[in-house]
Order: structure tokens, then sequence, then C-alpha cells
């Protein structure tokens, strides 16, 4: 029993720190200290009176501490303050068993349930068990305030915080979004000084061009771009997602909603297009008109996958960050070279979240068919 009660405090003690609850895991070890020590104790009859009074000292201590976090522990300190003064009763020979009894009893439920709580809790990820709240909670004398943001920074699930930043691009600022692989720098096609803007924001050399997104493949057709059978088939097979195409550019993007930013998206002669596929951003660019797209990250650098790396990295330059957490990708699209699809094939361009293998393996399925 005495070997089995310290190794569940040794236990209880390793997981804590394994969530990193450092506080938690030295009560739970230096429970298991006091446990094995009591034990020992009680088997070889020796006396540890001068021990015992430390332990005292030293539980009152974490008593005081484990108030500010949580019923459960505080519960187990208490307890093990009672246990602490049934070891220096030991040693003094004036220990009354039906006492040490109690104590043990009320001892071992709050360990079992303690444990059982730290291992379902860690092993699932959330509170399944409750260990209820603090009693005490330490309060600044001085208001605490987070630093605020450097710009406007909405929620991805809120309808208004979707508005905010669709009501920012259409004004002529550059926002960062979630996109369905990075998070990218937006701005809206009918600013052409917005897409100046996202150039010195990224430091991007001007050679480099930006590609378009639209909300989805109709859009495309009712611009009647002339684009051959095959092409309509194969954007047909990779839209929405992950690979972006270039094609021929024409007066046609107009009628797509380009508009004045005509000369400043894409090459004198060709144009990427990608219909993402997420829906919130499917969403604002169905507000918003077609955006000219880029990674939001310094030219150069490593793409951003949280909104907090686009906040902190670019968002003192920025009018809005539209939140979505985590990016579903840690690289950017595959682009692939539409241009000469019907005299020599597509290639690839830059080989991004869809393996080059795998868009080929698309292309040769639509042209056999």
């Amino acid at each position: 029993l005495i070997l089995i009660g310290g190794f569940v405090q040794l236990l209880a003690g390793f997981l804590a720190f394994r969530k990193y609850d450092h506080l938690g895991g030295v009560a739970f070890l230096t429970f298991s200290a006091l446990w094995s020590s009591y034990g020992a104790t009680r088997v070889l009859s020796a006396g540890f009176t001068a021990g015992s009074v430390a332990f005292l000292v030293l539980n009152a201590f974490l008593i005081v501490l484990a108030s500010s976090f949580n019923m459960v522990l505080l519960c187990l300190t208490l307890a093990m303050e009672l246990l602490t003064i049934c070891f220096l009763l030991f040693t003094l020979e004036k220990l009354p068993l039906p006492f040490e009894i109690v104590v043990l009893g009320i001892l071992s439920i709050i360990c079992f349930y303690g444990a059982t709580a730290s291992l379902t809790n860690c092993m699932f990820g959330k509170d399944l068990l409750t260990v209820g709240p603090p009693l005490l909670t330490v309060q600044s004398s001085k208001k605490e305030r987070e630093d605020p943001l450097p710009c406007v920074c909405p929620k991805s699930h809120l309808t208004s915080g979707l508005r905010t930043i669709a009501e920012l691009l259409n004004m002529g600022a550059v926002c960062g979004v979630p996109t369905d692989t990075v998070y990218a720098l937006a701005a809206s096609c009918k600013h052409p000084q917005a897409i100046e803007k996202v150039y010195r924001i990224k430091d991007r050399p001007q050679e480099k061009p930006i590609c378009i997104f639209i909300s989805n493949l109709e859009q495309l057709r009712a611009a009647a771009p002339p684009i051959s059978p095959l092409l309509w088939e194969f954007m047909e097979n990779v839209y929405p997602g992950g690979i972006g195409c270039i094609i021929q550019k024409g007066e046609w993007l107009k009628k797509l909603g380009v508009g004045a930013g005509y000369s400043r998206v894409g090459t004198q002669d060709s144009i990427m297009i990608r219909v993402p596929d997420l829906t919130v951003l499917v969403h604002l660019i169905d507000m918003t008109g077609p955006l000219a797209i880029t990674s939001a990250n310094p030219s150069g650098e490593v793409d951003s996958t949280h909104h907090d790396m686009v906040i902190s990295r670019l968002g003192h330059k920025l009018e809005g960050v539209l939140c979505d957490g985590e990016s579903d990708e840690v690289v950017a699209s595959t682009v692939v070279n539409c241009t000469k699809i019907d005299e020599s094939g597509i290639t690839i361009v830059r080989e991004g979240c869809i393996p080059a293998g795998k868009v080929m393996q698309i292309f040769e399925r639509v042209k056999n068919r």
C-alpha cells in the first residue's frame, strides 16, 4: 500500500510536469517523498521529528500556492498537512489510530480522484473531470491591459468580421487573409494603388507578378476568355484548390471585375488565376470582387501559417488581418503554366502543396479523356 501510494503520487507529478503545471508537479513529487518517508517511518519505527516539522512548513507554503490553482490540489495539500501531523505525532509516539485511519482514507480518495483527473484530462486534451476553480485569485494593483493590436483584427467566423475586412479592401486597404494554403496579403483589383502598396509592404521585386483570386469558375466563364476546351476541363478538375493556373491575359479581365488594377496584376501577357477552397475567403471575394493575392510574408522569408505571424511580421503595415487560426497548409499553392496547354501541355512553375506528380496525373487524365 505504501509503495503504491508513493508511485501514484510520483506518476501524478510527472503528468503535471508534462502539462507544464510546474506547481502541481513539485507538489506531487513532494507528496511522494512525504508518503514514502511516512511509510518508511511506520515500518521501521524510526523517529524523524525534525523532518516532519520541515514537511509541515513546506506543505503550508504549498497550501497557499495551491489555493490559487484549483480545488483538487488545495484539498490534496490540506490532506497532506494532516498526514504530516500524523507523521509528527507518530514520531512522538502520540498518534491515535482512528485519526490516522481517517486521514489516510481522506488522502486516498483525493489522490485517486486527482490522479484519475490528471490522467484523463492529459490523455484526451480537455477537462473531462473537473478539478475546481482556484480559491484565491491574484489581482494586480494596476489594471492589466494587452498591448493594442497594430491593425484591425476581426475573427473570420463572425459575419461582422468578414464585412469589416471587405469594407477595408473596397476602400483600397491591404489586409492579411487566410487561404486554403497559407496566409496571404489581399488588395482589391479595383485599386491599383493598393496593389502597389502590397509590393512596398513585402519589399517584393516589381518584376514578380501578383496573381488574382476569384470565388468560382462561373465568374471566369461569364468573362468569356479565349480558353480552349482542354484548359476549361483542366481547370474544372483543379478548382477549387491549391493549384494556380497561368493563362493568357486580355481585356476579358475587365469583365471579370479586375478594373483599374489590370496593369498591376500578372505580366503583360499572362495572369495566374486561382479559385481557393476556403469558404470564408470565397465569401470575402463575393463581397469585394477579384482580389490581388500574394503570400503574407516579407519577400524571401518563410510563409505565414497563423494570423499571429501575419500580425507580428506585417501588422504595423496593414489596415486589417482576418484571423482564422492555423492555416491548412505550411507551403503555398502549386503554380502551373497553361499558356501553351494545347501545343505542348503544361509546365510546373512552382511546386507547392500539391505535388507536381499529382498535377501531371490530372492533366494526363483530362487530356486522354
